[in-house]
């Protein structure tokens, strides 16, 4: 899968493809069913299957108090992206330039002047250019002014008949359903990222932490005390208990992942780790002093030792 970061890094040899459009948060089994039938369409008329999403989320720039929590941040979206039968990705950055762009010039000139689309597959919300001004009817007066063709997905309903959607994902995650969330994403819930220096209050707990920075605007979909199991360390994954959140019992603001590996001692700055969540512990707490707070980590930390031990990894 070819990865073209920026619009302005589009070339020549881009022009033509089959193309989706959207942010495609979490990569679901409805995202899933959508890519499958560009492809099939994409081979059909002999060009790429190309797909174009938005960083940051258009609503972390425009509003960000309005914007929804983050199921796969880029890399683990654009991972997630490379196991479909995707030929390219197009990750447009979504600033003053693209929101001011109006839904014509957005149809003219990226889509039939830069990428030249043959066949548009879109969502049944997809809204697009200033003002969220663009809608389906456009679309189709451009397709036949144009000469591409132009199809509309449905969301896809697991067999309960409730829609398989980013928001059930969050929903999901939000609870510490991760049952709920594999089942709607197809595969199980990941985080990954590069360990960072953080301000070693971990250290002092007598609990090292590998720390995972979330980019600024961007809230995880999940939050608490997690049984993980994470690969990047050794030549097999390794049990670790997790803590997604602003950790308010040391007066943090910014979101962070920080994982504690067990049975484990070694220094893990500039390593890339991936999380694999297993099972939710309890919710992130305050307390009124670091003593509290160690003890409770302690607690957690046992517990997840007993299950580890009824189920190892």
């Amino acid at each position: 899968m070819e990865l073209v970061r920026g619009l302005h890094n589009l070339q020549p040899r881009h022009h033509g493809c089959a193309l989706t459009i959207g942010n495609f948060d979490g990569v679901h089994l409805g995202h899933q069913a959508m890519l499958d039938t560009l492809c099939i369409n994409a081979e059909r008329l002999g060009v790429p299957p190309a797909l174009l999403t938005f960083e940051p989320h258009p609503l972390e720039a425009l509003r960000p108090e309005q914007a929804p929590t983050r199921i796969t941040p880029l890399r683990d979206k654009l991972a997630a992206l490379a196991d479909t039968p995707l030929a390219r990705v197009l990750v447009a950055r979504f600033g003053p330039d693209l929101s001011g762009m109006s839904a014509e010039a957005f149809i003219e000139t990226l889509l039939i002047e830069r990428l030249g689309v043959r066949f548009l597959l879109i969502g049944d919300d997809f809204r697009f250019g200033r003002g969220r001004a663009g809608d389906f009817t456009m679309l189709a007066e451009a397709a036949e002014r144009h000469g591409f063709e132009l199809d509309r997905l449905e969301t896809l309903a697991t067999e309960d008949g409730e829609r398989i959607s980013s928001t059930r994902v969050r929903g999901a995650l939000a609870e510490g359903d991760l049952a709920e969330a594999e089942d709607l994403l197809g595969r199980p819930y990941v985080l990954s990222g590069r360990v960072v220096r953080g301000d070693a209050i971990g250290r002092q707990l007598g609990f090292r932490t590998a720390n995972i920075a979330f980019r600024p605007n961007q809230r995880p979909a999940l939050g608490g005390i997690f049984t993980v199991s994470v690969e990047g360390v050794a030549d097999r994954p390794l049990p670790a208990v997790a803590n997604v959140g602003t950790r308010p019992a040391v007066g943090g603001r910014k979101h962070l992942l920080e994982v504690h590996l067990l049975d484990w001692q070694g220094t893990l700055y500039g390593c890339h780790l991936k999380v694999r969540f297993l099972q939710r512990l309890r919710a992130e707490w305050h307390f009124d002093s670091l003593d509290a707070l160690s003890a409770q980590i302690g607690r957690d930390v046992g517990q997840a030792q007993a299950l580890f031990a009824e189920n190892p990894l």
